[in-house]
This record gives structure tokens, C-alpha cells and sequence, in this order.
């Protein structure tokens, strides 16, 4: 007997409650390690109707044309830097990203990060252990509240970020070429709009929510960096391309900045070699900050709900026009 039931490979880590789900309408070959194995993953797309992918999956043209039957890609996040989008236009193959999400969880984690490196003292757990105490060293950390927060791209996980922001006392300014300087968001959220490079000379904390284009590849770069207070801090959870790590760095090394915490790179996994090995004053993270029990749950969920309606769609499309 035939099985009519469509085919959807998810490449990444997908919630197990919610792939268990899609199979009881389809086909699911789910693969945490496909990302990996590019030949592995052709062959399964060779008769696939959907493709589920997190950030490392690259989705290119060549990709596409190996996957005749493909419909549907399903992002589980937001970013979409992974995805050759002019390709699946071409092929009338349709995009849905997990848009707002796993927003919570990234604002948390900038919120957590921000207090972590204005306070320091949360790096000498091994010397107190030892019996050392560097209580004088540590005596002088800085509070978030009266301080004053940056947030470089005004989107939905930006507003979030500045209104969490205020909730701690923190004084909020924003740019985002976007959005107009009279934009009903920057009274609701207690922002105030201004331009880029005053943003940055305003901030005690510099927050990153830009997605990664060609007008934001090194946005922040050695220029960028000497426009910052020396005890200024740099948080990065957008994309590893819209910071020049190597001037990072060297900020860091020459103390010329507060500190800084990065959750994604320009490289994944960072080489060995790289400028930010060894750094201090510096956070480093695996592209963690949107991944939290409750966030991966949010975000396979709705995931999982674009896609299956998009197909049942297409399957309900197919049986009109063949019963025409």
C-alpha cells in the first residue's frame, strides 16, 4: 500500500514531545546530527516535503535543487542568515522562523549578563574555595540601577531587553535605522531613540539585536569600540558576524573596555587560535542565550504549527485541483 503521508526531516535538536506530535499527521525523520553530515542530509531531502533546521544547518541553492518535493523550512529561531533566501523564493519554498518565541529567554540571559559584568565578583569561586580572599579586589563592582543601557536594534526582542531593563532601574537609550525617532515604541518601552554612535558614547552596557547583513557585518569594529567608556560593557546575542572579534579583543587585553559577553561568533565553534582565547573580562557561551527548557518548547511548538499547516495546505490544494 501506498504511503501518501508527507515527509519532514528535522536536521537539529527539535523538543521530543512536539516531533512526536508531527508524526502522528507525517513522516518524521528527526536527526540531531544531520547538521553535520551534509551528504546524510541530501539523502534524506531527496523526497522530503519539509526541512526543520535550528542556526547550523546551511540551507544553500545546491541544497535545494537535491530536494524536488521540499515546500516547507521551518527555522527554529529567528535568524535566518543560514537559509538561502533568494533560492527558496525562486522555488516557491516557504520560510516560517520562530519569531518572538525564544524572546524571554535571550532577554534574560542579557539581563543575567549585564549584572554579572557590572557587578565582577562572580569569577573567584576557585579562590574563595582555596581559602583566598579577594574581598577588597572585588568591593568596587558597579550596579545596573542609574546606569545606562544601549540596545542596538529595536526589534520585539529588543523592546523586551529595554523593558526588563527599566524594571532594574537601568536608564534605556536605542538605535535601529528602522523605526522612525516619533515610533509609539520608544515612549511605550521608557526608551529614547538616538543615533548610533551617540548611543554608544551614552552607554555603561551595549547590547547587540541586529541580524546579520551586509550593512551589519563588523558594525562593531576598533571605530565603534573607542567610542565606548573604558568601563563600558559589550553583550552580544545576535549574530557572531555584526562584532570584529579581533578588535574585541584587543579592546579587552589593552583595558580600554569594562568587558564583554559574547553567545555567538563569527566562527561555530570558535577555532583554536582565535583573538577572544584567553581574554579577559570576557563571557564566552555556546549560542545558548534563546535555549531554556521552557523556550526550546515555545519555539518547537510554533515551529511545528506553521509547518503543518503549510503542508496540510499544499495536501488540501493538490486534492482540489485533482478533483477539478
Amino acid at each position: 500500500m501506498k504511503n501518501n503521508r508527507k515527509k519532514i526531516v528535522v536536521s537539529e535538536f527539535m523538543d521530543a514531545s512536539v516531533v512526536e506530535a508531527l508524526r502522528r499527521h507525517f513522516d518524521v525523520h528527526a536527526q540531531a546530527s544531520l547538521a553535520d553530515a551534509p551528504d546524510q542530509l541530501r539523502a534524506q531531502l531527496a523526497d522530503a516535503h519539509a526541512l526543520i533546521v535550528r542556526n547550523r544547518t546551511q540551507v544553500t541553492a545546491a541544497l535545494l535543487d537535491g530536494a524536488p518535493a521540499l515546500s516547507v523550512i521551518g527555522r527554529l529561531g529567528v535568524g535566518l542568515d543560514n537559509i538561502a533566501l533568494d533560492a527558496c523564493r525562486k522555488r516557491g519554498v516557504r520560510v516560517f522562523p520562530a519569531t518572538g518565541a525564544n524572546a524571554a529567554a535571550v532577554a534574560e540571559y542579557v539581563i543575567a549578563t549585564t549584572l554579572m559584568l557590572l557587578r565582577g565578583a562572580y569569577g573567584a569561586s576557585a579562590d574563595v574555595a582555596r581559602g583566598r580572599w579577594p574581598r577588597t579586589a572585588l568591593s568596587n563592582g558597579r550596579e545596573a540601577a542609574g546606569s545606562t543601557m544601549a540596545v542596538i536594534g529595536f526589534g520585539g526582542i529588543g523592546r523586551l531587553v529595554a523593558q526588563l531593563a527599566r524594571g532594574i532601574g537601568m536608564r534605556v537609550v536605542g538605535y535601529d535605522p528602522q523605526i522612525a525617532a516619533d515610533a509609539d515604541c520608544w515612549h511605550e518601552t521608557g526608551a529614547r531613540g538616538m543615533a548610533f554612535d551617540d548611543a554608544l558614547r551614552a552607554a555603561d552596557v551595549v547590547t547587540l539585536h541586529v541580524p546579520l547583513v551586509e550593512s551589519t557585518h563588523n558594525l562593531i569594529g576598533a571605530a565603534q569600540l573607542a567610542l565606548l567608556k573604558p568601563h563600558a560593557v559589550l553583550i552580544n546575542t545576535a549574530r557572531g558576524g555584526v562584532i570584529d572579534e579581533s578588535a574585541l579583543g584587543e579592546a579587552l587585553v589593552q583595558g580600554r573596555l569594562g568587558g564583554a559577553a559574547l553567545d555567538v561568533f563569527a566562527d561555530e565553534p570558535l577555532k583554536a587560535g582565535s583573538p577572544l582565547e584567553g581574554v579577559p573580562n570576557l563571557i564566552l557561551t555556546p549560542h545558548i542565550a534563546g535555549l531554556t527548557m521552557q523556550s526550546n518548547e515555545r519555539v518547537s511548538t510554533l515551529v511545528a504549527e506553521r509547518v503543518t499547516e503549510a503542508l496540510l495546505a499544499d495536501e488540501h490544494e493538490s486534492t482540489t485541483t485533482r478533483s477539478l
